[in-house]
């Protein structure tokens, strides 16, 4: 037994059969049909349409066998395919191509076999309509023009067959294609609000909180949220949740922000988006978060320094969406460049602000500041005390300007250090300063008398500190709380003056 040979064009062959989306399909009535015809027709227990692949021969359609699948070189079907004309053997028997073939020495026993090839309109024979007998069964010509015309058929219910799935992908790709335009003008509309957002003049945490919402419902993500680096971990900024989550998930996420395990831990700096589709068997996984149900997790950094910004997107296994589509990370990396660029802007805003309300010489906070803090509502406890520093003129004049500022930075520093956390210092002017706080007079003349001691000890001229303390609870408004303090500080420092 030797195998047919391999048609000149088999590679084209292969390909055009590879068009047609037949092999390992479901049997199919039109072909089924065919089958039933040739063998009624031919007078044959057995008709079948096969069709010759790489390596074997697979049935579409067939009647009188249950399964025709072969390898080629058994195949009687790969002979017929190297012609247009019907390839008949009457005795399979007798040809020394196919007596000791196993489809002859077993089943199906052939003894006659004929089979038409089915020719593509590229003119590419990828089959055959056969039919094949167990005994001696002639074939006469009219037979043989049958067998063709049917073997015709069946190419035309094939084509018809591929045109309904042309057309359908064809539909599958149109919606597709509408699809993702919908999605596209959908994720261009959210990036257009939220770049508005971050334009509008509200409180900034309000505006990130909102944009995280609309990326959040564009990308089916459960939760979104700006991380933050503090030295030690991430802390969620701005919390985004887009459904209900179980404690679990809550707890697991606390886990998520640790930095120094998880992926969080293993990005280190981050500077470009990070995509995991599957978070169970991403190597830097956490159990407990895989375990809450977390399937995707997307990071994005959103602009350098210390704080190393994080955008964080998260989709837990219950989904509908899984992975990260390509119009997902577009919207995400557009959205983190328009937040990025937001947070840099907000610094740029805040480090003005911050130098707006800050003291060039002292460090401490300026008469601007003051003026603002001390416009809101105060608790009864609040002291102000107005401070100025005796003896800095005298300095000025004997030992020069940069004694005299040397006093004051001492001064300043001194005093913010004993204040510390207990309350806010202030540099109205000149030599002027304030303290408010809600301790007892008495420690915040303390506060005073130190820091005047420590200034002594930088210049050689005679300084010290007179003092106006009033209440919040005896004046009420801020004018009225200043005045007190103020009248107060030039009643000490004529008794000193007095006293001279």
């Amino acid at each position: 037994m030797k195998g047919a040979p391999l048609p000149a064009d088999e590679a084209a062959r292969l390909l055009d059969l590879a068009r047609y989306h037949v092999l390992d399909t479901e049997r199919e009535e039109p072909f089924e049909r065919i089958t039933r015809l040739a063998a009624r027709l031919l007078r044959t227990p057995v008709a079948i349409i096969n069709f010759v692949d790489q390596y074997r021969q697979w049935g579409k359609a067939m009647v009188g066998v249950e399964d025709t699948e072969a390898r080629r070189e058994h195949s009687f079907c790969a002979w017929a395919i190297g012609s247009d004309e019907p390839f008949v053997v009457e005795n399979a028997h007798a040809d020394p191509r196919f007596h000791d073939n196993p489809m002859v020495t077993g089943d199906p026993r052939i003894h006659m076999y004929a089979g038409a090839p089915l020719v593509t309109n590229a003119g590419h024979r990828i089959g055959t309509l056969c039919v094949t007998d167990t005994c001696h069964h002639p074939m006469s010509a009219d037979d043989l023009a049958a067998l063709q015309d049917l073997a015709a058929l069946a190419m035309q219910e094939l084509e018809l067959r591929r045109g309904r799935l042309d057309a359908a992908r064809a539909a599958d790709a149109q919606r597709l294609q509408a699809e993702e335009l919908r999605r596209t003008l959908a994720h261009a509309r959210v990036v257009d609000g939220i770049s508005s957002l971050m334009d509008l003049d509200l409180p900034f945490g309000d505006a990130l909180e909102t944009a995280a919402a609309l990326v959040s419902e564009a990308v089916g993500a459960d939760f979104t949220a700006v991380l933050e680096w503090t030295g030690s971990e991430y802390s969620v900024k701005v919390p985004r949740t887009g459904q209900a989550l179980t404690p679990e998930v809550h707890a697991a996420a606390e886990a998520l922000r640790g930095g120094n395990q998880g992926v969080l831990g293993a990005l280190g700096h981050l500077t470009s988006p990070q995509y995991i589709d599957d978070y169970a068997r991403h190597p830097g996984a956490l159990p407990a978060l895989a375990a809450a149900g977390v399937s995707s997790v997307a990071y994005l950094p959103l602009g350098a320094g210390e704080t190393r910004p994080l955008l964080l997107a998260a989709r837990l296994g219950q989904n509908a969406v899984q992975g990260w589509r390509v119009p997902d990370r577009a919207l995400l990396e557009v959205t983190a460049r328009t937040v990025g660029h937001a947070l840099r802007r907000q610094a740029t805003l805040d480090q003005a602000q911050s130098q707006a309300r800050q003291d060039a010489l002292t460090g401490l906070f300026n008469r601007r500041a003051f003026d603002e803090d001390l416009g809101t509502t105060l608790p009864p406890a609040t002291l102000l005390a107005v401070i100025d520093l005796d003896g800095l003129k005298s300095v000025n004049d004997q030992e020069g300007h940069a004694q005299g500022d040397k006093l004051l930075q001492v001064f300043a520093q001194a005093l913010r250090a004993e204040v510390a956390a207990h309350g806010q210092v202030y540099r109205l002017g000149g030599d002027e300063f304030a303290v408010v706080s809600e301790e007892h007079v008495d420690t915040v003349l303390e506060w005073v008398d130190l820091a005047a001691g420590a200034a002594k000890q930088v210049v050689l001229s005679p300084v010290g500190a007179s003092v106006g303390v009033a209440s919040w609870a005896e004046s009420g408004a801020p004018d009225t709380l200043l005045h007190l303090a103020d009248t107060r500080m030039y009643d000490m420092k004529r008794r000193r003056q007095n006293r001279r």
